[in-house]
């Protein structure tokens, strides 16, 4: 059988390892070799990169080409050598912030950090308030309500009854979205909500990988069934601002950026 070249997307990256989307299914890769020459800043490859791939005649694969990133979720990473930069996910068309109307208490200024990193890394935020069953809506909106006017969508939702859960298919549709959020805020309801069968379709990619025969923790794209993938992206807390001086923070919060001129 000879080698094929085919045009793909990394939907998890684990241990040098890559599963990779393609028109004709997932394909397991490794780098190739000539790509991994010279010091490596950062990853050079992570979930949500598109690739050029050769299929080898194990069904295995090779990454031959990594497209340029319009952008990506880093984090640093220090090394004796100098800062190595982390990409929890390659070209994120959105984030995602889910945090709970009660049952925990919503932790604003945790979603306040987030909302910053998202704007210093260019990344389009919106705002999941779920378990809306759980609170009056009235008192839910006075928690959450001063965000849209910052241009932070807020989607409230409820995945025992239904609620926001189409409004939220639909703007994730087609994307590629970071989800983030805290502990207990019921982000795996939420998706399992969207899709399902999302539980199969996960572990079709984690038996994909396994042809590897590695054990790390790996970084995950998951797809939706009505169209786009969604990353969970834990690491969240530990991006941190590593690169951000205190005299720029204020370009980071909408409602002072346009009023910096004036001070």
């Amino acid at each position: 059988m000879t080698s094929q070249t085919q045009n793909g997307l990394i939907l998890q990256a684990q241990s040098g390892f890559f599963t990779v989307e393609t028109g004709q299914g997932l394909v397991v890769c490794q780098l190739r070799g000539r790509l991994k020459q010279g010091k490596a800043t950062g990853d050079l490859a992570a979930i949500g990169d598109r690739v050029r791939i050769t299929v080898l005649a194990d069904d295995s694969g090779v990454i031959e080409e990594v497209e340029e990133r319009k952008q990506a979720l880093v984090r640093s990473d220090p090394r004796p050598q100098g800062d190595y930069q982390q990409v929890l996910l390659a070209n994120p068309d959105q984030a995602v912030f889910v945090f709970a109307c009660t049952h925990p208490n919503p932790k604003l200024r945790m979603l306040d950090r987030f909302l910053v990193v998202a704007e210093k890394q260019r990344v389009p935020a919106m705002i999941i308030a779920n378990k809306i069953d759980l609170m009056d809506s009235e008192a839910a909106k006075k928690i959450f309500d001063l965000y849209p006017p910052l241009g932070y969508p807020v989607i409230y939702t409820s995945t025992k009854h239904g609620e926001g859960i189409d409004k939220l298919r639909t703007c994730l549709r087609g994307k590629i979205s970071a989800l983030a959020g805290p502990s207990g805020v019921g982000k795996s309801s939420l998706l399992n909500a969207l899709n399902p069968e999302l539980r199969l379709a996960v572990n079709d990619i984690s038996t994909a990988m396994k042809k590897g025969k590695h054990t790390t923790v790996s970084r995950q794209l998951i797809p939706l069934k009505d169209g786009g993938y969604v990353a969970d992206t834990p690491g969240w807390k530990s991006l941190a601002l590593w690169d951000t001086t205190a005299e720029e923070m204020d370009a980071y919060f909408p409602e002072l950026a346009r009023l910096v001129s004036e001070c």
